[in-house]
């Protein structure tokens, strides 16, 4: 099999079931982005693999990466496929998966009172980072539907947990390593103390 088709040469691509579309087309820039996120989260399992010692603090956190790197090449190749040609692979059970992660998780955080700088440990500011990415995928999909294109809505569910995995990961990554956060120092708090 060749890498290179030379296709692209003229700046278009092709979508799951041979439409031809600009590779400035939404859906196309949507699963770019997709793709982006994969690779940044690759990244990191990569940063905690390397290092013996996150990888003892960190390993089940890295194999629940492996996992969602799994889960992104599913979105992906949904974001590829217009017009529901084929049925989709990402199913309910990974947003609820994300769900059941976080819930497990954020009881063991300090409570968030305060905005907070993205940073502490590298390995923190990196999960900051693919959050906001993931983000802006978020809003790469959303610019999909807009334009009248048909996606796997559960897919989209996924992306809004996924960012909101990683910030809960970001804060526990933190916690775990003995890092305090950064507080924003001009902020007040963002919760009210209950009574």
């Amino acid at each position: 099999m060749k890498i290179y088709t030379k296709y692209g040469d003229e700046g278009f691509t092709r979508l799951y079931g041979g439409k031809r579309v600009s590779k400035t087309h939404v859906r196309v820039k949507a699963y770019g982005k997709m793709d982006e996120v994969c690779s940044l989260l690759g990244v990191i399992v990569a940063e905690i693999c390397e290092n013996d010692k996150l990888n003892k603090i960190l390993g089940e956190i890295r194999k629940e990466c492996e996992n969602i790197q799994q889960q992104l090449f599913d979105c992906g190749s949904d974001l590829a496929t217009p017009d529901r040609l084929r049925e989709y692979k990402q199913k309910i059970d990974d947003v609820k998966w994300l769900e059941q992660r976080m819930d497990e998780y954020i009881p063991l955080l300090p409570k968030l009172e305060y905005f907070i700088i993205p940073g502490g440990s590298k390995i923190s500011s990196m999960f900051h980072s693919i959050r906001a990415s993931t983000r802006n995928l978020e809003r790469k999909m959303a610019a999909v539907i807009e334009a009248g294109e048909d996606i796997n809505k559960i897919g989209f569910q996924y992306i809004n947990r996924l960012s909101d995995y990683f910030f809960v990961i970001a804060c526990l990554v933190n916690l775990k390593l003995g890092v305090n956060e950064t507080v924003y120092k001009k902020s007040k708090k963002i919760f009210k103390a209950k009574d």
